[in-house]
């Protein structure tokens, strides 16, 4: 890849969802109702303009009053409310979740997926083909879901028959694990160590004067009874000499 080519392809991998107002008489759109497109080149990517069917009337020098950029295409549809309560988070990773995702991570490396992914997502008509255009010589196809209006600007990678293989493995992969977490960043401070206190330890507590007993000799018992105590043997009496 030449250099510089990267910074493109991330510019152009986003995706714009259709407005639910006319953005020039800022009126909202009702369902069922029809809308026109207009895709303009900016110097940093595509935008998109969404415009109700009486501001069309008027004329495209209404509609371009004030604007210096270009005109890349055009088409019309079919305004969908979106529905009232929104579905439940919890669901399978799909194609179009992620293709989703993809795009929004707006890294090179993924490129080639995208382009699967929208592939098969074309081939289930999810996804239309609005506009194919040129820019810095590849191809990119400008992917319109009907249902909600978002366009997906997605990038041909110029695949070769030796790397399709792969790149089919690799979007298998994605769509049964899911896209892995970013690595933790290996230059991410730590926690210290935690340090040795340098405090005192409290002294014992004092022990208390009830449980404080007096040591006992060892020539008086310690029997509870009176009675009990034996009394130690008197010396004998000195016996008479015999001459």
């Amino acid at each position: 890849m030449r250099p510089g080519l990267s910074v493109i392809f991330m510019i152009d991998w986003h995706i714009q969802s259709r407005s639910h107002h006319c953005q020039h008489c800022n009126e909202p759109f009702k369902d069922k109702q029809t809308y026109y497109t207009l895709l303009f080149e900016e110097r940093q990517g595509y935008s998109r303009l969404d415009v109700c069917e009486p501001c069309w009337g008027k004329g495209f020098a209404v509609i371009m009053e004030g604007r210096s950029t270009r005109q890349m295409s055009q088409w019309h549809g079919v305004y969908v409310a979106p529905p009232a309560t929104p579905p439940d988070p919890i669901q399978k990773e799909s194609a179009e979740g992620l293709l989703r995702k993809l795009v929004a991570l707006q890294s090179p490396e993924h490129m080639a997926s995208c382009y699967i992914l929208a592939a098969m997502l074309e081939r289930k008509r999810i996804l239309k083909v609005k506009e194919q255009l040129k820019r810095d010589g590849r191809r990119v196809f400008l992917y319109e879901h009907p249902k909600t209006g978002d366009l997906f600007t997605i990038v041909d990678p110029n695949l070769q028959l030796n790397q399709l293989e792969k790149v089919q493995r690799d979007v298998a992969n994605l769509l049964e694990r899911g896209i892995d977490p970013a690595p933790a960043d290996p230059n991410a401070p730590t926690a210290p160590p935690p340090q040795p206190s340098t405090t005192e330890p409290a002294p014992p507590p004092a022990p208390d004067s009830a449980q404080v007993q007096e040591p006992v000799p060892d020539s008086v018992s310690t029997t509870d009874s009176a009675s009990n105590v034996v009394p130690a043997p008197s010396d004998p009496a000195p016996q008479p000499v015999v001459a």
